[in-house]
């Protein structure tokens, strides 16, 4: 887990460790869901946790903190859960503050390396994976961006293909790929596979795409819909299909956690609230006047208040409000998708996919390939996609192709 001491890692990291204790039960986990019952898929007794990280922190502390202040996890389920997360927290590296921007690079720890080069950093992040798969004797690795949100700007210049990129990663102090990128390219050329849960770019760029097939392994982002956006990706389709036109739809968002500390920058906020605000045009095949904000409050904790105002037009011209409100933990809100997310990528390793995996669109906010953004047919493709894996011959293989 890239970001392993963060709000949504420690939470996966606890919820993890209480399920495999039998603890707790699977609520919010799709994967417990009964289509998905005769899919291959990874038992939580067999998963195996560490992770990269740049702040100086104790994984048992900061669940205990995320206890005390934001009462999630259960002060009961984290004493008990102490052990396997102290022994996690000994296997945590530091990561690399390469390319983050400048609110991020600030929670590094003065011992975090100072990366000379983008191949310097990959190369450091591969001995540690590397590391790790032996240690554990790992049958498949899967790295997970859970981190903050990086500075939107997109690098100018980066190539299409993997043969040009490789060669520019050398460059001494060259900046222009983020540390995102970087994990993902260290995952990716050593065979593993890449998660991107941040709207950062990490996988993103054709080239790394191209890196994925090349090595045959298998990646998707970006950024977890968790909240705000899942219902909107509900709701847009009812008014289009019943043909009420949306003349606005705005969007405030407060919370105040450590991604909520960051996303207070504005390079940072940029990314997230352009991955917020994408999918109402492509859904309603239209453009209402929207606006999405996301403010830091810091009293809320890990506690997210989302409230929508969506103003639309119906029968005679009549014009009409639908406003929500949702409330809820955000980690407690991302933590199961990254252990579904988790358990389908191994699921797609058996079954032989390689490159993006468009079936899993329906985890986030802004799909890598895919243009659908309605969460009912988003979902549909996952469940054809695990209706094809549990048909198949087990000695077939088959590469993953656009649902």
């Amino acid at each position: 887990m890239i970001g392993a001491r963060g709000g949504v890692a420690v939470t996966t990291l606890v919820g993890l460790a209480a399920l495999r204790r039998g603890l707790i039960g699977t609520e919010g986990l799709t994967t417990s869901l009964s289509p998905f019952a005769d899919l291959s898929m990874p038992t939580f007794a067999s998963m195996v946790a560490s992770g990269h990280e740049i702040r100086r922190l104790s994984l048992f502390a900061e669940a205990q903190r995320l206890a005390r202040e934001f009462r999630v996890p259960h002060p009961e389920v984290v004493e008990a859960c102490r052990d396997e997360l102290e022994e996690i927290d000994r296997r945590i590296r530091p990561g690399t503050a390469l390319g983050v921007g400048a609110r991020i690079a600030a929670l590094a720890a003065p011992d975090v390396p100072a990366d000379p080069s983008p191949r310097a950093a990959i190369d450091r992040v591969q001995a540690d994976l590397a590391a790790f798969v032996a240690a554990e004797g790992l049958e498949h690795l899967i790295v997970v961006n859970v981190a903050s949100t990086e500075p939107t700007d997109t690098p100018e210049g980066v190539p299409a293909t993997w043969p040009e990129l490789k060669p520019r990663l050398e460059q001494a102090g060259a900046g222009f790929l983020p540390a995102s990128t970087l994990y993902a390219i260290a995952a990716l050329e050593a065979g593993h596979s890449y998660i991107n849960f941040t709207p950062s770019l990490g996988s993103a760029p054709e080239a790394v795409d191209d890196l994925a097939r090349r090595q045959a392994t298998r990646h998707m982002g970006c950024d977890g819909k968790t909240g705000e956006t899942l219902l909107k990706s509900v709701l847009a389709p009812m008014f289009a299909r019943r043909h009420l036109p949306v003349m606005s739809w705005v969007g405030h968002n407060i919370f105040g956690n450590l991604d909520g500390k960051v996303l207070d920058d504005p390079a940072n906020k940029q990314a997230k609230v352009r991955s917020k605000d994408h999918l109402l045009g492509t859904i309603l095949g239209y453009r209402p006047q929207t606006h999405v904000s996301i403010e830091y409050i810091e009293s809320l904790g890990d506690w997210k208040t989302a409230w929508d105002h969506v103003h639309f037009r119906g029968f005679l011209g009549v014009p009409m409000t639908l406003q929500f409100t949702w409330q809820g933990c955000d980690s407690v809100l991302a933590a199961p998708l990254v252990l579904d997310l988790v358990r389908l990528t191994e699921a797609a390793r058996r079954r032989g996919c390689i490159g993006r995996m468009p079936f899993l669109a329906s985890f986030f906010k802004s799909p890598y390939g895919v243009s659908e953004q309605a969460f009912d047919r988003q979902f549909e493709m996952l469940l054809r996609w695990v209706a094809g894996a549990t048909q198949q011959d087990g000695s077939s293989v088959s590469r993953c192709r656009p649902c």
